[in-house]
């Protein structure tokens, strides 16, 4: 048996969270197995949508994989959002906000988000908008759960949809000095 592998990946933008395309492949799709000569069976814990950044860990041990998808591990992120945010909506999103999962309505759980004066991400490969459309602000936003498309939907529930999405942080694992597409191996998750 071969040991475990673990990885830390700063996502791209553009890049989807598989390894392997299901279905009829499209040329401009970019998979995570182009970035690096992972270990045979690596597998994502969890996604980030095509569009999103940031962070994410990536194992050969599927028990792993089930454990840090609990909620027994906060996952942060850092969105920046189509106008200043208000002190409302940052209360509402904290409450938790009705949102729309696979068809059905959700309430997400109360969660943690604070305003962000600044950030320092590298620029994305593809230009958001300029200053011409407007202000736009950052939110740092912490969960314990992770739905479909989840932070997007919150942000825009409460009328601010999402720019950008950078994940900084699951559990005790952060981003820190990563830069996009690079991949360092560590020990252990846990």
């Amino acid at each position: 048996m071969s040991p475990t592998k673990n990885y830390l990946l700063f996502k791209p933008f553009g890049y989807i969270s598989q390894f392997v395309y299901n279905g009829k492949r499209k040329s401009n799709k970019k998979m995570l197995g182009e970035l690096f000569d992972f270990a045979p069976g690596t597998m994502a814990i969890g996604r980030l949508d095509e569009d999103s950044e940031g962070l994410l860990l990536l194992t050969t041990d599927g028990k792993v994989s089930f454990e840090i998808l609990s909620r027994k591990f906060e996952k942060e992120y850092h969105v920046q959002v189509d106008g200043v945010l208000t002190d409302e909506a940052l209360l509402k999103l904290q409450s938790g906000v009705e949102i729309g999962v696979h068809g059905q309505r959700y309430t997400t759980l109360p969660c943690t988000a604070k305003k962000l004066e600044e950030v320092d991400f590298p620029e994305r490969g593809k230009k958001i908008r300029d200053e011409r459309h407007g202000p736009t602000s950052w939110v740092s936003i912490t969960v314990r759960e992770g739905k479909f498309r989840q932070v997007r939907k919150m942000t825009a529930a409460v009328g601010f949809p999402t720019l950008r999405l950078v994940r900084v942080r699951i559990g005790e694992h952060v981003l820190g000095d990563l830069l996009p597409g690079q991949v360092v191996e560590i020990e252990s998750f846990l």
